[in-house]
């Protein structure tokens, strides 16, 4: 008898320790949880880890050549080009060819190892391009063609297969997704500065109502105490991503609608920081003015103000650090800044790289502004 205490706490445990593992089972079934897929399909991110080693971030101006040869869709009905024997040319396996036939295109002292782009370009002056390919270290290409029924001569005049070489010249320069990666991220940064002031202003005041030591006496204090708790608990219930959408749809997607966003989230965020900051403050000062007679706003300005301003002033400063990496995200649905160009880059599917400068851009902004906060916070704590 003497050990059942100790057995049923040890079956309480056990107990314990089953049901913690059922939650923990049921949780990876509902998230799907698959770490063999995780592994497997690592290439599928080749791509976006290459671009994000490998920023837009400067450029060259690139000096574009044109050479091109024209050929008959069919035989007979345009002239045939003038052979080329030497210099960038470009030369064909037969001089025309009936439609759907194929026939070879190669190309001789081109610039090595260089993108080129292959179109054809129609009587009429409308082109059709195909895929890109590089020449080799000769500055030689090989490609298979097709005599298109698009491509048939119209009026005694030829189709003509037209060929770019791209290569880069002059000095490295800023590239234009730099530039605007820097325009978007200072409206970032000064998004979160002006929401940060804007619910400083506003979370202040109210602070001071929703701390008990201050507010809370007798029915109507406490009613007021209530209610500013209330309010900054609703406020903080609503993700940011959520206010975003509703701002956007309220005034329009863009910067103001994440700044609107940002303040009623930051409003109710520093309210209640601001609030525990007061309800912590030593009570002697406040005691000992209320001794000599001080009225509730002489003791708030001399005994309360002065105990909670290197608070306040740590919590603005850290919360302008968390806005400016909120702004990021919320950019995503619309809220303007450096978030909203990382998801236009991202859903082209083909803009990698302008999404990697973006993403870099992010990390040293957040890397900047949390080490100046830091040492801001050291210097006023």
């Amino acid at each position: 008898m003497k050990n059942l205490p100790r057995l049923w706490r040890i079956v309480l445990n056990l107990l314990l320790i089953v049901a913690v593992i059922y939650l923990y089972g049921i949780s990876a079934h509902v998230t799907g949880l698959d770490f063999p897929r995780l592994i497997q399909d690592a290439y599928k991110g080749k791509n976006l880890v290459i671009a994000f080693l490998t920023p837009d971030v400067v450029m060259r101006d690139i000096a574009t050549t044109t050479i091109s040869t024209a050929f008959p869709i069919p035989c007979d009905s345009a002239p045939n080009a003038t052979p080329v024997a030497s210099g960038p040319r470009l030369v064909t396996s037969v001089p025309c060819a009936a439609v759907k036939e194929k026939f070879t295109l190669e190309g001789f002292d081109l610039d090595p190892n260089t993108e080129i782009e292959i179109r054809w370009r129609f009587p009429d002056g409308r082109t059709y391009a195909l895929p890109r390919i590089e020449t080799d270290a000769d500055g030689n290409f090989v490609e298979q063609m097709d005599a298109k029924q698009i491509a048939a001569s119209v009026g005694n005049v030829a189709s003509a297969i037209e060929v770019d070489t791209r290569i880069p010249v002059g000095p490295w320069k800023p590239s234009q997704a730099s530039k605007d990666v820097i325009q978007q991220i200072m409206v970032t940064i000064f998004m979160a500065l002006l929401t940060t002031t804007l619910a400083t202003i506003i979370a202040a005041p109210l602070s001071f109502l929703a701390a008990g030591n201050i507010t809370k006496r007798g029915c109507a204090g406490s009613g007021v105490y209530y209610i500013t708790r209330s309010f900054f608990n609703v406020l903080r219930s609503y993700d940011p991503l959520v206010m975003a959408t509703v701002c956007a749809f309220w005034v329009g997607f863009g910067p103001f609608a994440g700044s609107l966003a940002l303040t009623v989230v930051t409003v109710a965020s520093l309210g209640k920081l601001f609030s525990e900051a007061v309800e912590s403050i030593d009570t002697g000062p406040i005691e000992a003015l209320q001794a000599t007679g001080a009225n509730r706003l002489q003791v708030v300005v001399y005994a309360v103000i002065p105990q909670i301003v290197p608070d306040f002033v740590s919590y603005i400063i850290y919360h302008w650090d968390i806005n400016v990496r909120i702004s990021t995200i919320i950019g995503f649905v619309g809220g303007g800044g450096i978030g909203y160009y990382l998801s236009q880059k991202i859903n082209e599917l083909v803009s990698w790289h302008k999404a990697g400068t973006a993403i870099w851009a992010i990390v040293i902004v957040v890397w900047v502004m949390d080490f100046l906060s830091a040492e801001v916070r050291k210097r006023i704590t």
